[in-house]
């Protein structure tokens, strides 16, 4: 029994031990100088937990004694059937509460160990800390450039940084660079973002480019970028007054792991603060610059905070959703459009609004009047409007690498104001667009620049692929974006729909402004079925009215209609013969002529004579055509008689002009009375002409 009772008391002291030992546990994860205890701890449970085995042996060997010495005072046949039985319950029941606190031992043992070796290679220590915190816009900055070494016995590949609990929701962006000479160096370390604890805020892991062995050293850059982190205080101010606002933050560099030195540089934007927190000391502020520290052997994750209340006029503005479209086409052009709801995050103004005093004064510190975004370089037939229309007072500036937009809303922006205004512009898609046979790949930017230390609260992206893409793949740039459901979008002359990629993204910065990469196939005869869905239908249609142009689909004989057509294929007869006349007339001008010149009239009259046999001709087929619309045209019939008349009087004029050209010729006649003959007879055949056009124009 007195075993019994020790091994009760043991195993009492035995869970005090291990609960002493997670505790240490607990402390050097914070405190890694006091690492040690850990081993102590541990070494005094493990030792313990020997000695409760020994005094269970011990205890068993007692019991099986006890139990041999009853057997021999009972009959041989009684044994045989009670003492195996009653001597395993009675060492069943005395064992039963030792063996539950052995397993419960055990299982402390277990946990503690593994605590032990996860400790094992987070032995980092901060030797030296710069850090760095940018007032200056609506966005603090954070910049710490930390030495990092490794005074533990295994190699560590992860660095973690700690935003503080009451900073952990507005935390936009963490970003970390090895500091060195060499570029590759400077490329940005892949960053995650670990499970958050309430009581020491989130974690963010950093990979390091290798492996971080014992006793070396790393120096990193990592830049931390706050939204709406800023309080305005006072919340409220009038059209003249100044903007003031409120932050706080740790004095101390807010680390899981032990600093050796540490100093904090917080750059205001004017030299104008209304108070700061002065300790803990050493504390000097010059000008625009407030220098906390140097400190010495801080520990993990100290924290000591100060309040900063200083005076900031520069633009507050947020943008609380911003909806992009980047549509593509293969035909040469990409075009980007961008909705986006912006307002003054600011001060709200106090008071009513004065125009008067804004135009008088210029006083108005806190108010946004214009801004600049910058569009890429090949932008191109850039707009910008809002509900109204085109907003007139907006400038586009072309640089040698950027397209620069002013914009200027209708009204200036004071806290609260919000306003909405749609920009977009079209840009080639040789730059952006690669393909290698059917296989495309698209690579742009997700977000432009749309102002100055920019803070998109809501992103919504949509990228609209040419009809028929199909195996894509969205590819996201080096930082989380949550990628929602495709969509279809239909415009003119679509089928089944363009496909449409869908990215969400919070709190988008300036840091996030980086190209992200779509890959899809893309059939190249698939080119042709837009034009094709308008040539076909059109050439269709033209096929339709020709068919129904010379085709007569009348049941009963429409002996009008007949007859117009038949006088309508007669005149234009007419017509043609009168073409003929007039080329045959303007034959015998230039023969009269030529006989004027080279005074051969033998030659003159053969031409003669041939042009008046073709006149007799034209004549005839007059003569015919008359006969053949009579019976359905009198009038017309009568119109065609009198164009023969017209044309016997030309042909008496014609033979009068060779009568008189044959005696100028021969000397019978003098030139000054040929001239005046000739222009009379050439008037009269041009109101015969005349006559001859009237006629033949009424029809």
């Amino acid at each position: 029994m007195c075993a019994q009772q020790f091994v009760y008391i043991l195993g009492s002291f035995n869970l005090f031990l291990a609960g002493i030992a997670v505790i240490c546990v607990t402390h050097a994860e914070n405190h890694p100088e006091h690492y040690s205890l850990v081993y102590i701890a541990i070494s005094i449970f493990i030792f313990y937990m020997g000695t409760i085995l020994v005094i269970i042996m011990l205890q068993i060997i007692e019991t099986y004694q006890e139990q041999n010495q009853l057997a021999l005072e009972i009959p041989i046949p009684v044994l045989k059937i009670l003492v195996p039985s009653q001597s395993n319950t009675i060492i069943d029941e005395n064992l039963t509460i030792p063996k539950e606190m052995i397993r419960f031992s055990v299982l402390c043992i277990f946990l503690a160990i593994v605590f032990v070796a996860g400790q094992e290679q987070d032995n980092l220590i901060n030797t030296n800390v710069e850090r760095t915190l940018d007032l200056v816009s609506h966005l603090p900055k954070e910049t710490i450039s930390v030495t990092i070494e490794n005074r533990g016995t295994k190699a560590v590949r992860y660095y973690d940084y700690y935003a503080e609990p009451q900073h952990v929701n507005d935390v936009a962006f963490v970003g970390a660079v090895v500091k060195g000479k060499n570029t590759d160096d400077q490329a940005s370390l892949p960053i995650k973002q670990e499970a958050t604890d309430k009581t020491k805020g989130a974690i963010y892991r950093i990979e390091l480019p290798s492996d971080l062995r014992a006793g070396q050293t790393i120096t990193l850059e990592i830049e931390v970028v706050h939204a709406n982190a800023l309080r305005m205080y006072p919340e409220e101010i009038t059209q003249a007054e100044r903007q003031l606002v409120l932050y706080k933050t740790n004095a101390y560099y807010y680390s899981r792991y032990a600093t050796t030195t540490q100093k904090t540089i917080v750059t205001l934007p004017t030299d104008r603060a209304e108070s700061y927190t002065q300790t803990p000391k050493p504390v000097a502020k010059s000008e625009q610059t407030i220098t906390y520290g140097p400190y010495e052997n801080v520990a993990a994750l100290a924290r000591n905070e100060i309040s900063l209340h200083y005076e900031n006029n520069n633009a507050f503005l947020t943008v609380s959703n911003i909806k992009r479209w980047i549509e593509v086409s293969h035909w040469g052009n990409i075009a980007v459009e961008e909705t986006i709801d912006i307002y003054h995050s600011g001060a709200k103004l106090k008071g009513s609004f004065s125009r008067l005093d804004f135009q008088r004064k210029q006083d108005s510190y806190s108010a946004v009047k214009t801004f600049k975004t910058s569009l890429p370089a090949s932008a191109r037939d850039v707009y910008y409007r809002d509900e109204i229309g085109n907003v007139s007072t907006s400038h586009v500036r072309e640089m040698q690498d950027q397209v620069e937009v002013e914009i200027r809303p209708r009204f200036p922006l004071y806290g609260g104001w919000r306003t909405h205004y749609i920009l977009g512009y079209n840009v080639p898609s040789y730059q952006y667009l690669f393909n290698k046979g059917n296989q495309y790949v698209l690579k742009m930017r997700l977000v432009d620049h749309v102002y100055d230390d920019q803070l998109l609260e809501q992103a919504t992206i949509k990228i609209i692929l040419p009809e028929h893409a199909r195996n894509i793949e969205f590819y996201a740039p080096p930082y989380d974006v949550q990628r929602l459901p495709n969509e279809k979008h239909y415009t003119y002359l679509d089928t089944v729909g363009r496909p449409v990629v869908v990215i969400s993204k919070r709190n988008v910065l300036f840091q996030h402004i980086q190209d992200f990469e779509i890959h899809y196939t893309f059939d190249k005869i698939m080119l042709f079925n837009e034009p094709m869905l308008i040539v076909i239908p059109l050439f269709g249609l033209f096929c339709l009215v020709i068919i129904l142009a010379r085709l007569n689909f009348n049941i009963s004989h429409n002996e009008s209609s007949e007859s117009r057509m038949r006088i309508q294929a007669i005149w234009e007869q007419i017509v043609e013969n009168n073409i003929k006349r007039s080329s045959f007339y303007q034959k015998l001008d230039d023969a009269l002529n030529a006989y004027k010149t080279n005074k051969d009239l033998k030659i003159y009259n053969e031409q003669r004579k041939k042009l008046e046999n073709e006149l007799k001709n034209v004549q005839q087929d007059l003569t015919t055509l008359q006969t053949k619309i009579k019976a359905d045209s009198a009038d017309s019939s009568e119109k065609i008689a009198e164009l023969q008349r017209l044309d016997a009087q030309q042909r008496e004029i014609q033979l009068a002009l060779s009568g008189h050209t044959e005696k100028l010729v021969t000397g019978k006649m003098q030139k000054q009375p040929y001239l005046d003959q000739e222009q009379l007879l050439r008037n009269k055949v041009r109101d015969i002409n005349a006559r001859v056009t009237a006629i033949i124009n009424q029809y």
